[in-house]
């Protein structure tokens, strides 16, 4: 069982950078000369690892920017068999139970995460060892994991772009309201400034589209991952007043074609609850592949 016993002289806790369990297999603060290899197991599930290889390919593994720590699982033989992402997420890939286990005891010591997401069957296994002795949820959330590898061809929407600092005004609400429609939590009241910065190196990344008429924002969608094996969507959306009109298929059916040149699928993840949103995503071709659960966590203070 995972014991977290150091592995290094004087180190006690999950702050050191190395730990031993009892099966002399080992969890590891990765680093940034560890990156090639952290990709490539990676890589080999890129459809479900989106999170991980997101955050390192646009922050490198060690950044303030991920909000968090990532870790390596290893066995005896110095195999690495899984990663995560353990702050404000908690995002995790593991090849056996074992490294899930000691990844959600290790997790157990952060107090300041904000969301568990994964494969339904993983988080709830996860959650199982977690939630003895960790956080209380605030909110359980049934994703449904849509992907497109096939452009269509649709008419064209010439004013969709990549936003500019300009937008960022224009931006910034559309985003957080995007945030509390899945989250129950409004970004804006909890850290406004801090919320601000990240749509702003979003943008500055190239991460941001947007379609912008008359000085409003009709469509928008955030690139969260980009690989050459999948790119992910997030904050799909579209003025409540411009919806039903064609805006947000024509863009998303746009997207998908520019993205699919250089990758081989686009994935976003929907919430069962939000069938409408199910219903516009499949009009754009996009087709269920996974069923994924998002878990809200309520923080300490």
């Amino acid at each position: 069982m995972y014991a977290l016993t150091s592995s290094k002289k004087g180190a006690s806790s999950a702050r050191e950078s190395s730990f031993v369990t009892a099966a002399s297999e080992t969890i590891e603060r990765l680093t940034a000369r560890q990156e090639p290899e952290v990709l490539a197991f990676l890589a080999e599930r890129p459809i479900h690892t989106f999170g991980l290889a997101g955050f390192i390919r646009s922050n490198g593994i060690v950044s303030p920017h991920n909000r968090g720590s990532f870790y390596a699982y290893r066995n005896e033989e110095d195999r690495l068999l899984g990663v995560a992402l353990i702050g404000h997420f908690i995002l995790f890939e593991t090849r056996c139970d074992r490294a899930l286990e000691a990844f959600a005891r290790l997790a157990q010591q952060c107090k300041r995460a904000h969301m568990l997401l994964g494969e339904r069957t993983k988080v709830q296994q996860f959650w199982e060892l977690y939630c003895n002795g960790g956080q209380a949820p605030r909110l359980f959330c049934r994703e449904l994991l849509l992907e497109q590898r096939w452009s269509a061809d649709g008419p064209k929407v010439p004013g969709l772009r990549l936003a500019t600092s300009l937008d960022l005004d224009l931006i910034v609400p559309a985003h957080a309201q995007t945030a509390f429609d899945e989250s129950g939590v409004d970004p804006l009241l909890e850290d406004a400034d801090g919320f601000r910065k990240r749509c702003a190196r979003r943008i500055e990344q190239g991460h941001t589209w947007v379609l912008v008429e008359n000085d409003r924002l009709i469509f928008k969608a955030e690139v969260v991952a980009d690989t050459p094996e999948v790119i992910y969507l997030e904050g799909v959306w579209v003025d409540p007043q411009e919806r039903g009109k064609g805006y947000g298929s024509r863009c998303m059916t746009q997207l998908t074609e520019t993205f699919l040149r250089r990758t081989e699928s686009v994935c976003l993840l929907v919430n069962e609850c939000f069938p409408q949103a199910r219903a516009f995503y499949q009009k754009a071709g996009y087709k269920v592949v996974s069923s994924y659960d998002t878990v809200f966590l309520r923080r300490e203070q």
